[in-house]
């Protein structure tokens, strides 16, 4: 079937069951739109920013599982996709990015807006791709969709000259076929059994588990296998709600800003059994000490990742689900009732109501958790201090409800994250958006589109008046030398929001807070936004005796 090759485009992102497309037009890019004009499958939606576009893909796939697509046009358009793709590259999320270019005849001539993009974005791609020839298009399309998709996901970019949307090309319809993970071999299963036998005998096992378990689907398996073997579970900051928040093995966030329980079981075990987890920096901090007298076991769909931050471990590559079916198979023959003993001393419950004369962003996030407890809710965060509040205090129940920027740490994620994820979930689910006063400076222009297409997000924004984190950060190693974090001069953010025509409100006790969320929740139409003007200066703990990551826990 003879077309063009913007509509050929449109053809496989139909075939490929996309239903929704985040962009910016511009004149190499508007072939591909001119060809969704009459297109009812498939909703565009135009941001304000192109960054918004590949923050808002990277939402709606995080949130579905499926891959989030976004297009842009040349030059400025194409760079300014470059900090959402590297984000949802340093999270392993599927996004494919459709860039216009320069006609082919101009390639090279310094033409206006052209920009080499797959140099630029090579480093934070999976696979990048730029179509010269008409007659691969449709293939390099597919491959596109694969590529993101398959083993350990990942962005993709794909750069079309505007002379090859025009181009006459050949499209006919292709199955899509799933993708099944290759059965384990005999040496496989070998190293299988050598890793039950260790769980087995290990005295202090623990399980960390990652952002790959969520993007296995791995969650049943997970469950099933701790609770067989009777392990203590935590999470990292992209592993949260892998496991329920609400089960009873599970210890929590683990890391830099964790649970003194999450933290503590890691740092005594003998055994840790990684799901899906890098061991990045943020969760081992010093590396020679959090190795220390304990071996490791490490399950991941990357080769790569064994032994690249955590060497000599037992290494398991593939897919988790298979592999956590294989380890199911053998026998679990210790109770470790002493060990869970020491867990429970190391258990502590977070005093709320500490100092009740002000609000405060941990007592915020428990009035979160509790009045969405058991209903249809998920949540999405900016970085920074209220980023880690919002994953010690949220309670996260179930995979794909979390939403964060883990590996890259992307100030102004969580507001274009969480229209992308409110836009897969329609009606089905609600999307609360943390932000604070620095990062909703960056991507807060969204709010026109939330607007607009009158998406029912909560947005909180955390105004200190500070970038909380930098300030924190000098406050403890720059010997309060404050520079170039404090947001003096004021701004009104509950103006800000009421001027796109949303409902804004400001608190600053916690009687008004408790108010202006029950009302934004019984409001399931329109969007709203509630600003916390909170102290500057904190001096609770985010949480009481919180364990250094490095300090080694005696077992006794």
């Amino acid at each position: 079937m003879l077309m063009t090759g913007a509509r050929a485009i449109v053809e496989c992102l139909r075939e490929r069951g996309v239903d929704v497309i985040f962009g910016y037009p511009g004149g190499m890019i508007l072939p591909l739109y001119d060809a969704l004009v009459d297109e009812t499958e498939i909703r565009q939606i135009l941001v304000t920013h192109e960054q918004n576009a590949a923050h808002a893909a990277d939402g709606y796939a995080r949130a579905t599982g499926k891959v989030g697509v976004c297009m842009a046009t040349s030059g400025p358009g194409a760079t300014n996709l470059v900090t959402g793709i590297a984000t949802a590259f340093m999270d392993s999320i599927p996004v494919v990015a459709i860039t216009g270019q320069v006609d082919t005849a101009l390639l090279g001539r310094d033409a206006f807006q052209e920009t080499d993009i797959l140099d630029i974005t090579m480093p934070v791609t999976k696979h990048n791709f730029k179509v010269k020839d008409a007659r691969k298009l449709v293939p390099t399309i597919r491959q596109a969709f694969d590529i993101a998709l398959s083993g350990r996901r990942g962005p993709v970019l794909v750069d079309v000259p505007r002379d090859i949307f025009f181009a006459e090309v050949d499209w006919r319809p292709q199955a899509v076929d799933e993708k099944l993970p290759a059965q384990p071999d005999a040496d496989f299963k070998i190293c299988a059994a050598e890793a039950a036998e260790e769980i087995s005998h290990a005295e202090r096992p623990a399980v960390i588990v990652g952002g790959g378990a969520i993007s296995a689907g791995a969650s049943e398996e997970i469950i099933a296998f701790v609770e067989k073997f009777n392990l203590p579970v935590v999470n990292t900051l992209m592993g949260i709600g892998a496991v329920p928040h609400s089960h009873p093995q599970n210890l929590g966030f683990a890391g830099m800003h964790g649970t003194k329980a999450a933290n503590n079981v890691v740092a005594a075990a003998d055994l840790v059994i990684a799901v899906g987890s890098r061991f990045g920096d943020r969760q081992t901090g010093n590396v020679a000490k959090y190795t220390r007298s304990k071996k490791f076991i490490h399950i991941d769909i990357d080769p790569a990742e064994i032994d690249k931050n955590i060497e000599g471990s037992l290494g398991l590559a593939g897919n988790m689900k298979v592999i956590l079916k294989l380890l199911m198979r053998h026998e679990a023959n210790k109770s470790r009732a002493d060990w869970w003993r020491q867990i429970d001393t190391w258990r502590e419950e977070y005093d709320y109501d500490y100092q009740v004369d002000r609000l405060t962003v941990p007592w915020a996030m428990n009035q979160v958790a509790k009045k969405t407890a058991g209903k249809s809710f998920a949540y999405a965060t900016d970085v920074g201090q209220h980023q880690m509040w919002a994953a010690l205090h949220l309670h996260v129940e179930q995979p794909r409800t979390w939403f964060t920027s883990g590996g890259l740490g992307t100030m102004g994620f969580g507001l274009p994250a969480a229209m992308g994820a409110q836009l897969a979930f329609g009606n089905s689910r609600r999307v609360i958006s943390v932000s604070g006063d620095g990062g909703i400076k960056m991507t807060g222009n969204e709010f026109y589109t939330i607007a607009r297409l009158k998406l029912p997000i909560i947005s909180l924004i955390v105004n200190n008046t500070s970038l909380g984190m930098i300030r924190q950060l000098q406050k403890v190693f720059y010997r309060e030398r404050f520079i170039a974090c404090e947001l003096d001069y004021p701004m009104d953010y509950v103006g800000y929001a009421q001027s796109f025509g949303i409902k804004a409100e400001a608190v600053s006790t916690q009687e008004d807070f408790a108010h202006a969320l029950s009302e934004a929740l019984d409001d399931t139409e329109n969007p709203r936004v509630i600003v916390l003007n909170v102290w500057r200066s904190f001096v609770e703990p985010m949480i009481k005796g919180g364990a250094n990551i490095n300090e080694f826990v005696e077992f006794k």
